[in-house]
């Protein structure tokens, strides 16, 4: 779901897209055999920071308000990267203002963001198949729990998610600010290897604390729990996961159940 800046403090009019982001379906796209020949990625460069879509200073930096929740901009995208699950937008707003009032264009590869200034670019991956492409943030959204991007038509094309509606993703932004390394493209035919997800619930320096933790969890009936001894930087990790998770429903589920154990920032893995 995205809202243009000027929607952002009318209510009714918020109301009225409250079911946008909720999960897309193929009725909401023209079908692959619409289109003819794939958009290339966005190419990043550094931009001016929109006037619109990036909310009213208030002394603490830009802030916007929707559905009664508050959302503050980030002041930079420098170091930001999140792993969680994209969803994406496409004929129903095909036409429309994005937030920083540019008309949304189905078949560019654009995307809608919470909380990154506006226009970002970011890199998104596909955990579940390693494909991977670059988009222009120029909207705001998605305004749905545990959703943390929104993506354009063809970007969701891109990644072969567009008949499940979500997937699961890294996102990683492009950032300006400081030298950065140059940013390869994602070649036009990726090899594509499939992926085990799991969802980390914590990391131990000690084996009997991470072992604590997956008591807890079995006991509070959470099942495909393991310890993953992680020696990578010398001293030992004991990394606690479930998994592997097969699709976003099992992560949702999931993610609903550590929240009620008081677990509430799980990370995901691949292997």
């Amino acid at each position: 779901m995205r809202l243009s800046s000027s929607h952002l403090f009318v209510f009714a009019l918020a109301l009225a897209l409250a079911g946008c982001g909720s999960g897309k379906t193929h009725r909401d796209g023209p079908g692959s055999a619409n289109i003819l020949s794939m958009p290339g990625d966005a190419v990043p460069r550094p931009e001016a920071r929109s006037k619109y879509g990036n909310g009213r200073d208030l002394g603490i930096g830009g802030q916007y308000e929707v559905f009664n929740k508050t959302y503050t901009v980030m002041e930079s995208s420098a170091n930001y990267q999140e792993r969680g699950v994209a969803s994406w937008y496409g004929k129903k707003f095909h036409g429309n203002l994005t937030s920083n009032r540019e008309v949304y264009d189905m078949y560019e590869m654009t995307a809608a963001h919470k909380a990154l200034p506006l226009p970002t670019y970011v890199r998104v991956r596909n955990l579940r198949n390693n494909k991977s492409i670059v988009v222009r943030v120029n909207d705001r959204g998605p305004f749905v729990n545990n959703r943390i991007i929104d993506l354009s038509y063809a970007a969701a094309m891109k990644l072969d998610m567009i008949r499940d509606g979500t997937s699961l993703v890294e996102v990683t932004a492009i950032n300006f600010d400081k030298p950065t390394k140059k940013v390869v493209s994602s070649p036009s035919n990726p090899s594509v290897e499939s992926s085990r997800i799991y969802v980390q619930v914590g990391a131990f320096g000690d084996r009997s604390n991470a072992e604590r933790r997956l008591a807890m969890l079995s006991q509070s009936g959470v099942s495909k729990t393991l310890i993953h001894e992680d020696t990578a930087s010398g001293a030992t990790l004991f990394r606690v996961r479930v998994g592997p998770v097969e699709n976003v429903t099992q992560y949702d589920m999931l993610v609903e159940e550590l929240e009620g154990l008081g677990i509430t920032d799980p990370y995901l893995i691949t292997e």
